[in-house]
């Protein structure tokens, strides 16, 4: 047995925010006299990047998020601009958020970030080989601090809750799927 789908009678746009916008979904259940408005978030794609050293080590970044009002230890990443494939906003990403840039980038995961509120995907993938080419190269509203992270301590930082991002914990999960 499936829960009942419910079908989108209209879509009103009710605002534009720069990264994403917002609609109001006009919906019914199948079944129900009564209609009911859902909000949802429409953003780009988005992808995250686990980078590693040639020695295997995690090329992380620490950033202020305004969700959390707290700075975080993420892995790279970001919006996929229009038209630009998701690999290259990846290696795009990592060399601006750390400085650093890939011999190899390969995707590993792909999850809905919330599919209660959003329509958008993120795409993860590793960047191995990586090797520091420039500095830092954020925009005007971006702080990020790059920490390398052994190898031997980013199970530890997770279950630690030093990573706490609920995204770069699916994305190290990808990562233990991908290396099995």
């Amino acid at each position: 047995m499936k829960p009942r789908p419910w079908t989108v009678e209209r879509t009103e746009p009710k605002g534009d925010y720069r990264v994403f916008t917002v609609d109001a979904l006009h919906s019914r259940r199948q079944g129900d006299e009564d209609p009911h408005v859902f909000y949802r978030i429409n953003s780009s794609s988005w992808v995250n990047v686990v980078s590693r050293t040639p020695e295997g080590d995690f090329i992380m970044i620490h950033q202020f998020r305004q969700g959390s009002a707290s700075v975080t230890l993420e892995i790279p990443g970001g919006l996929v601009d229009a038209g630009e494939d998701p690999a290259e906003a990846a290696a795009r990403e990592l060399e601006e958020e750390t400085g650093y840039r890939p011999a190899s980038v390969r995707k590993i995961g792909e999850v809905n970030p919330n599919p209660a509120l959003f329509a958008n995907r993120v795409h993860t993938y590793v960047a191995d080989g990586c090797v520091k080419v420039g500095e830092v190269n954020n925009d005007s509203a971006e702080e990020t601090i790059v920490e390398i992270v052994p190898k031997a301590d980013i199970h530890r930082r997770a279950l630690a809750g030093d990573i706490n991002h609920a995204l770069v914990l699916a994305a190290l999960y990808w990562l233990s799927q991908d290396e099995g």
